[in-house]
């Protein structure tokens, strides 16, 4: 089993699919570092505090994940936490094209930052939060595609 990884997103919200690369990442990692960007410019629909409610909600019982935040550069999270290798979640191609733009630019930014991807499980390979939030725009039920722990929070929040 190899030491520690970061495993960085908005989680707005958390999905199912996020949920499945954490799980599988605990098995593999141990410790997983979910980190939660700040991501004001991507305008999320939930704050950062219900962001990290939420995560930490759905991760509660994964005894080798710690929650925390950023609004920083992820390559200076990781080297305050001391931590070189993170996780990403593909779910199609279209994802890796993006991902690997990102991984070389952290690359560059600190030499020893690695970057492994996970495929999700199939039955979630088609979520993602901008998904969750549109359907939840439209009084849509999401209930299907976030983890069951987290919907009393965001029927808090009007979304389902």
């Amino acid at each position: 089993m190899m030491a520690s990884c970061i495993y960085p997103g908005t989680f707005d919200p958390i999905t199912n699919g996020h949920l499945d690369v954490i799980i599988r990442a605990s098995k593999m990692f141990e410790e997983v570092v979910v980190a939660i960007a700040k991501s004001e410019s991507k305008k999320p629909m939930f704050s950062l505090e219900h962001r990290e409610k939420m995560v930490k909600i759905a991760t509660k019982d994964l005894k080798n994940v710690k929650i925390t935040t950023f609004d920083n550069l992820l390559v200076d999270l990781a080297k305050n936490l001391q931590i070189n290798i993170i996780i990403r979640g593909l779910r199609a191609v279209s994802d890796f094209e993006y991902e690997l733009q990102l991984g070389y630019a952290n690359h560059m930014l600190w030499e020893d930052f690695e970057t492994i991807y996970l495929m999700p499980n199939l039955k979630n390979s088609f979520i993602s939060s901008s998904i969750v939030r549109s359907i939840c725009a439209h009084n849509g039920d999401v209930s299907k595609l976030v983890p069951k722990e987290i919907i009393p929070l965001l029927k808090e929040r009007d979304c389902i």
